[in-house]
C-alpha cells in the first residue's frame, strides 16, 4: 500500500508545526518564577542574637544578686 506524496508532505507539515509550537506552549505555561529578592541584610539576625546575649546577661544579673 503506498502512501500519496500529497498526503506525505501534509503530515510532514503538520508533524513540523507541532513540533515547534507545542514545546513552546509547554515551556511558556511552566516556566519558574524568578526568586524573589533578600529581604534580609543580615541586620535582623545580628539583631537578634543582640537580644538573646541582653537576656542572658539579665538573667546572671538577677541570679548574682
Amino acid at each position: 500500500m503506498e502512501v500519496p506524496r500529497a498526503s506525505f508532505v501534509a503530515m510532514t507539515i503538520v508533524a513540523l508545526i507541532f513540533a515547534v509550537v507545542f514545546p513552546a506552549a509547554v515551556a511558556d505555561s511552566t516556566a519558574p518564577a524568578p526568586a524573589p529578592a533578600p529581604t534580609s541584610d543580615g541586620t535582623s539576625i545580628d539583631q537578634g542574637i543582640a537580644y538573646v546575649l541582653m537576656l542572658v546577661a539579665l538573667v546572671l544579673t538577677y541570679l548574682i544578686h
